[in-house]
């Protein structure tokens, strides 16, 4: 299978913002992230996404953001920028801002609220494309975004030489294989939904960006690499073991489980900017017991 044109690698994760005490960036705890997931099967990390609470972030907080990653990955992994925004202008100057600053790549979310129609989706990625250098990541989550970006659109836009990637959110299969089809191998898709990646490697994907490589990235590799090497069926059993644990990170609005999570294995992330809000006692629990079994289970899964 020739699947080696993955841009960033095969694991990236969507990146958790930690905040101190007093809903500021804790940036001491930002390096001490950076260095678990790297060090825990992440090949590249997106900063400012859906995960890092990106939408109650603003514009100078991205920035440090970026410059911080950037400064203490010290070229060890691509970062990859969240600069996507319901406005093409802002989302033009802070993804400039962001090349600047030396980031690898960018991620560009649909714009959201306004509902863009496929032909303003179209003129609103190409304008952001044509204003910077680097390559970018379109990203398709039309739960979050209230517009989803079709085949024929993204085919359109993938002919544009900076852009090289589609993050899927839409939890739709039947579009992916249409997109694989169309496009084949020389534009990269990734998985945008822990527990559909493995459906959409099979499909045409070349990885995941991640929420539970947080926790579990180890496996998540493993996952991905025991795919491209033939090996189905281990594949699979590192899909179902995981699953537990990537259900209960959605039980409660993201990131919040994750949080939770990080801190039970020693990461204190903070908590979240409302209006979301940290997990209950109960949703806590649950999600500690989920951990911890599926951690043992892992242990005996060749990785």
């Amino acid at each position: 299978m020739s699947h080696n044109l993955a841009p960033f690698g095969r694991v990236l994760t969507a990146m958790v913002t930690p905040f101190d005490s007093n809903e500021a960036l804790d940036i001491s705890q930002l390096h001490l992230l950076i260095d678990h997931l790297l060090a825990h099967g992440s090949d590249a990390l997106v900063v400012s996404g859906t995960t890092g609470e990106a939408p109650t972030l603003n514009t100078s907080e991205k920035e440090q953001l970026f410059r911080e990653t950037l400064s203490h990955v010290r070229g060890r992994a691509p970062v990859i920028a969240g600069t996507g925004s319901y406005s093409t202008r802002e989302t033009i100057a802070l993804s400039q801002r962001a090349e600047a600053l030396g980031v690898q790549g960018l991620l560009v979310v649909n714009p959201y609220y306004n509902k863009p129609s496929q032909a303003d989706l179209v003129t609103h990625f190409t304008a952001v494309a044509d204003a910077v250098h680097l390559p970018i990541i379109l990203y398709n989550h039309p739960g979050r975004t209230g517009v989803n970006l079709g085949v024929d659109a993204l085919c359109e836009l993938a002919q544009h030489p900076r852009i090289v990637a589609l993050k899927d959110s839409s939890g739709d299969l039947v579009a992916i294989s249409e997109a694989h089809r169309r496009l084949g191998d020389s534009f990269c898709i990734y998985s945008g939904d822990d527990p559909l990646t493995l459906p959409m490697l099979s499909l045409g994907a070349q990885g995941v960006v991640s929420v539970v490589s947080h926790v579990a990235g180890d496996a998540v590799q493993a996952m991905v690499q025991a795919f491209f090497a033939g090996h189905i069926d281990q594949a699979r059993t590192l899909h179902e073991t995981l699953l537990p644990l990537v259900q209960a990170l959605f039980c409660a609005p993201s990131p919040a489980p994750t949080k939770a999570a990080l801190a039970q294995m020693g990461l204190q992330t903070g908590g979240l900017r409302l209006p979301l809000q940290p997990l209950n006692d109960s949703l806590r629990a649950d999600l500690s017991a989920i951990l911890e079994t599926t951690q043992e289970k892992l242990k005996t899964v060749k990785l």
